[in-house]
């Protein structure tokens, strides 16, 4: 199970298959040829 490095909860994988998200804290951390980028520098805050 992967969790978020900022807030320690659990990610989950986005509908586009192309990221996994935070629930809470919103921060999107990019999958790059099939391996996620779990960096805080490398994720972006979704804004809704």
């Amino acid at each position: 199970m992967l969790v978020c490095p900022v807030c320690k909860m659990r990610v989950e994988l986005t509908e586009d298959k192309n990221a996994l998200k935070c629930g809470e804290c919103r921060r999107i951390y990019p999958i790059q040829d099939d391996i996620p980028i779990m960096l805080v520098d490398a994720a972006r805050i979704d804004a809704t």
